[in-house]
């Protein structure tokens, strides 16, 4: 391949190249449960519950960014909250109990995205340079990249932020020697990958999934100087970068 179809490719890690977003699903559903269990109150859904609990969750992101001891906040949070809407006294060991369900998110195992690494090898193997821009505590993200033995990919080019903003990818595409007409950001967030791709100028790929986390909504202006492209799937990755490679060849033909 010539050196000029060398491109760039910065790849998000939870809900694009393995699974996240399912597993705090599977939590909220125990924590809405166990709150049905113990605060009997007629009117008390687990919608109501978890609609309380994704609000409190997200202002707090919002506010202190991707940090692993939130989530098990965000529940005791919404605990307290229904306790108090109905008059009932708060318990320590309850709460203790919310803080390790929350907190045991983090302990599932590490299941790649379907074609994570036939993408990762046919990108490689065409010569593409690929990143790794992950948002969470450092430990935690770490020990998922090497479970997944992504270093193999990505060598000392994986970046873990607490916050996962257009500023952190300003900030990373000025530490290396990108070209931005040449870079992709693959993620599945508007709001921490696409949104900041768009304002840094670079292309992006939105891999759409039907059950997105509210806090990844957000509406978003098209640059008319990048390309962006919406797929439902990660396999879909490399033959939209090579149809793009080739549309450009086609251009500088004519």
């Amino acid at each position: 391949m010539s050196i000029t179809l060398h491109q760039q490719i910065i790849f998000d890690l939870d809900d694009t190249l393995i699974h996240c977003n399912k597993y705090f699903d599977q939590i909220l559903d125990r924590f809405a449960s166990q709150l049905l269990e113990w605060l009997p109150a007629e009117r008390l859904t687990a919608q109501d519950i978890i609609a309380k609990q994704i609000e409190i969750d997200v202002a707090g992101v919002n506010k202190l960014g991707f940090v692993s001891s939130h989530f098990a906040a965000s529940l005791v949070d919404t605990y307290r909250y229904f306790c108090a809407m109905i008059g009932r006294d708060t318990r320590f060991t309850e709460e203790e109990q919310l803080t390790r369900l929350g907190m045991s998110v983090y302990d599932q195992e590490v299941e790649p995205y379907p074609g994570m690494v036939d993408t990762l090898n046919l990108l490689s193997e065409q010569g593409h340079e690929l990143h790794l821009y992950t948002g969470g505590d450092e430990s935690i993200q770490q020990r998922k990249i090497e479970r997944m033995k992504l270093s193999a990919y990505f060598g000392d080019r994986i970046y873990i932020r607490t916050h996962k903003n257009a500023e952190a990818l300003e900030e990373i595409l000025q530490s290396r020697h990108f070209k931005r007409k040449r870079t992709w950001m693959i993620g599945n967030s508007l709001r921490t990958d696409i949104s900041p791709a768009l304002t840094a100028g670079i292309h992006s790929i939105y891999i759409k999934h039907p059950n997105e986390w509210s806090y990844n909504l957000v509406d978003i202006k098209q640059n008319a100087d990048t390309s962006m492209y919406t797929v439902s799937s990660l396999e879909e990755v490399p033959g939209i970068i090579a149809e793009s490679l080739a549309l450009t060849a086609r251009k500088s033909c004519l």
